[in-house]
């Protein structure tokens, strides 16, 4: 995959699955569009909304 590095699999991002919600982390730099894109793209599905954020970096 182009942009995605992996899925993510929590307690949190494993019960949202139930609502049709896929948790991932990708590459730093990659905007929305992008991502809306590529989750099309490999998965299959309509993507209706996507939230992001950054992780801090270590101090």
């Amino acid at each position: 995959m182009d942009g995605i590095k992996y899925v993510v699999f929590t307690e949190k991002s494993i019960r949202l699955l139930g609502n049709n919600q896929y948790t991932s982390n990708v590459e730093s730099g990659s905007t929305r569009t992008e991502i809306k894109h590529w989750v099309e793209l490999y998965f299959g599905v309509k993507v209706i909304a996507i939230n992001s954020h950054q992780l801090p970096g270590k101090g």
